[in-house]
C-alpha cells in the first residue's frame, strides 16, 4: 500500500511541527513551520492544516510546544501549558478529535507527565491513527464489489490524517486490490478540497480521478457508473448520525434516490458518545468572504451577504455503513454503534 500513500500532511521536528500548507496546494508545495502552541491553533483556524484528525495530530504537538516554551517546572508554568491548550480547543468547533487528542495530552499533564511524556503520546496519537486508517481501508474496501466506480466528497486522505487516510485510504485500498478502477471527486466549495486537496492526492499517487462540481453528482448518479459514494466525518453521534463537510447530506439523499450505497469512513475518536442526535452537534460557521470572494476577486454584488456553514449533519437512516478501526457499523443506530464502539 506504500505506493498509494506518499503523502504526509504533519511533520515533527521536536521543536517544531511543521505543517504542509493546503491551502497553496496543488500550485505550490510549502511548508509552515510551528514553535509555539499558539502559531499550531492559528494554523488550524487558517485551514493551512484541516481534516479531523490531522487537526487532532496537530493540536497533540502544539501542547508538546506548549511544554517546551513555558516548561513543566511549576504549578505557574503547567497553568500557562492549560492555557494553551484552552487555544488550540477553540480553533475549531465542530471536529471531535481535536477535543479527544487535547484531553489525551491533558491527562498525561494531570498524571504529571513530563516533556518527553507528552511527545510520546502525540507520537502514540500520530502512529494510533495511521494504523487506524490501515484497518479502516481492509474494512472497507471488502465492502465493495469490483465494476463500478466511486464518488468522495472534501478530502480525507493523507493530508487529512497521519497517512493514506479513512474514505481516501478506503479508495486507496480498494484501487490497490482492484476493486475501484476510477474515482470521481466533487470540488468541494467554497475550499474546493476535493479539486486542489483530493484530486492532487490521487495523481500524485497514480490513481485515475475525475473532477466534477457538486451541482453534477445526481446526474453522475444517473448513468449507473457509481455503486459507493464513501465519505469522512468529523463527528458521529451515539445513533450514527454525521458531521462531515457541507453538501455530505445532499449526497446521502441523492444515494439514497439513486440506489447508490453510501459509506462514512471515520475512527473511533470521532465518535461522541455524549450527543445522542446530530441536532447537538456545534456547526461552525466560517466567514461569508469564503463564498463571496474568490481568489481575492469578489464574485457576488456588494451588499450580498452569503450563509457558510462549514459541515452539514447526514441522519443515520440515510448510510449504509460506517467504516471505523474496530469494524463496520452497517445500518447504523444506537445499538450498533454500541456494539462497536461501546458507551453507555
Amino acid at each position: 500500500m506504500s505506493t498509494y500513500d506518499a503523502v504526509r500532511a504533519l511533520v515533527w521536528k521536536h521543536d517544531a511541527l511543521e505543517l504542509l500548507d493546503q491551502r497553496r496546494l496543488p500550485a505550490v508545495r510549502e511548508f509552515v513551520r510551528c514553535t509555539t502552541a499558539q502559531e499550531v491553533a492559528e494554523a488550524i483556524r487558517a485551514m493551512v492544516v484541516r481534516g479531523a484528525p490531522a487537526i487532532g495530530i496537530a493540536a497533540a504537538y502544539g501542547v508538546v510546544l506548549a511544554g517546551r516554551q513555558h516548561g513543566l517546572r511549576d504549578a505557574d508554568a503547567v497553568r500557562r501549558v492549560e492555557e494553551d491548550i484552552e487555544r488550540l480547543a477553540q480553533s475549531r468547533p465542530t471536529a471531535v478529535n481535536l477535543f479527544w487528542a487535547l484531553q489525551r495530552m491533558r491527562q498525561v499533564l494531570a498524571d504529571g507527565g513530563t516533556l518527553e511524556l507528552l511527545e510520546e503520546a502525540a507520537r502514540r496519537i500520530e502512529q494510533e491513527d495511521l494504523e487506524a486508517n490501515r484497518r479502516m481501508g481492509e474494512f472497507g474496501a471488502a465492502l465493495i464489489e469490483p465494476g463500478r466506480d466511486v464518488l468522495t466528497h472534501c478530502n480525507t486522505g493523507s493530508l487529512a490524517t497521519a497517512g493514506l487516510g479513512t474514505a481516501l485510504g478506503v479508495i486507496r485500498t480498494a484501487y490497490a486490490q482492484k476493486r475501484v478502477a476510477h474515482v470521481f471527486a466533487d470540488e468541494t466549495r467554497p475550499w474546493l478540497q476535493g479539486a486542489r486537496l483530493t484530486a492532487w492526492e490521487l495523481k500524485e499517487d497514480g490513481i485515475p480521478v475525475t473532477l466534477l462540481c457538486e451541482g453534477a453528482a445526481a446526474s453522475l448518479m444517473q448513468t449507473g457508473r457509481i455503486g459507493w459514494v464513501i465519505v469522512g466525518a468529523d463527528r458521529i453521534t451515539a445513533r450514527g448520525d454525521v458531521a462531515n463537510k457541507i453538501g455530505t447530506y445532499g449526497l446521502a439523499i441523492l444515494a439514497r434516490h439513486h440506489g447508490v450505497r453510501f459509506m462514512v469512513v471515520a475512527p473511533s475518536s470521532t465518535f461522541d458518545l455524549a450527543l445522542h442526535s446530530g441536532a447537538e452537534i456545534p456547526i461552525e460557521t466560517r466567514p461569508m468572504e469564503e463564498v463571496t470572494m474568490l481568489a481575492g476577486q469578489r464574485i457576488a454584488p456588494e451588499g450580498v451577504e452569503a450563509w457558510n456553514p462549514s459541515f452539514d449533519v447526514t441522519p443515520a437512516e440515510l448510510i449504509d455503513a460506517i467504516v471505523t478501526e474496530r469494524g463496520v457499523i452497517l445500518r447504523p443506530d444506537a445499538e450498533r454503534v454500541r456494539a462497536i464502539i461501546g458507551g453507555a
